[in-house]
């Protein structure tokens, strides 16, 4: 029925933005919050409700909230545009996604958990090696006495190891997934092109991603000591953040492809 019809090219390119938007984005995730803020706490406790309940499934609970949690991210995002563009947001938001852009949020999901995986197998078969040597060795040498220390020892540099490992390994995947829903969302990206836009989006805004960082930190502790009630803000407000970050550094162009639209025209 499309035939003919020439299709938009997805535009994922990215521009270097200054050290200082970090700050700016969490300025803007605020402005948004506040624009609705019951509706977006309502929203935050749907979302963590969902996860719960499906993290409480035994085996699969783990896998569908990792799958799960980029399209309601997704739908999230979506909200977030429409306060931006002076429209209302609701808590059917959240589900926004559930539509064509369903199937490449779950890849963007399936991707970061394997990955996620291969990490964790990674740095478990590391941890192994390195006491399995340690404690072999001084099984040979029969000193009960030396034997405990080398493997409190090992332990305590495969921790540190593994903590390396996490870091050097963890964070580019986290940078791959940061914008990943929000490229799929807005610029109909396909998952493995809007993890690779993400990462390339992330590295060459690393200062203002670490600037970013380290408020985002002070901002966790603050709503960590009341009880934790503070999560309630300051979890729409980072989502807001984030989208106000993606504008900044990907721009707010409309949907590349717009599958429902076009749909209505033939």
């Amino acid at each position: 029925m499309n035939a003919g019809r020439p299709v938009a090219a997805v535009d994922l390119s990215t521009r270097s933005v200054a050290a200082g938007n970090g700050s700016t984005w969490w300025g803007e995730g605020w402005r948004l919050f506040t624009a609705a803020p019951w509706v977006w706490i309502v929203i935050t406790i749907v979302f963590v409700v969902i996860m719960l309940l499906l993290s409480a499934i035994p085996i699969i609970g783990a896998f569908a909230t990792t799958l799960l949690a980029p399209v309601l991210s997704g739908g999230v995002l979506s909200g977030f545009r429409a306060v931006d563009r002076g429209g209302e947001v609701t808590v059917a938001h959240l589900f926004a996604s559930f539509n064509d852009r369903l199937v490449p949020l779950v890849v963007v999901g399936l991707v970061y958990l394997v990955c996620s995986f291969l990490i964790v197998v990674i740095i478990a078969g590391i941890m192994v090696a390195m006491i399995g040597v340690t404690g072999l060795s001084a099984l040979l040498t029969g000193d009960p006495m030396r034997e405990g220390f080398a493997m409190l020892a090992t332990l305590g540099i495969g921790v540190l190891l593994a903590l390396l490992l996490g870091v050097l390994l963890g964070v580019p995947l986290m940078m791959a997934y940061w914008f990943a829903p929000a490229l799929v969302v807005f610029r109909n990206a396909e998952p493995l092109a809007a993890m690779k836009a993400s990462f390339r989006g992330s590295l060459i805004n690393v200062a203002s991603m670490l600037v970013y960082s380290l408020i985002g930190l002070v901002l966790a502790i603050a709503a960590t000591i009341p009880f934790g009630l503070g999560w309630f803000v300051l979890t729409p407000v980072w989502a807001g953040s984030v989208y106000a970050s993606y504008k900044d550094i990907y721009g707010d162009a409309e949907l590349a492809v717009e599958p429902q639209v076009a749909a209505q025209r033939f």
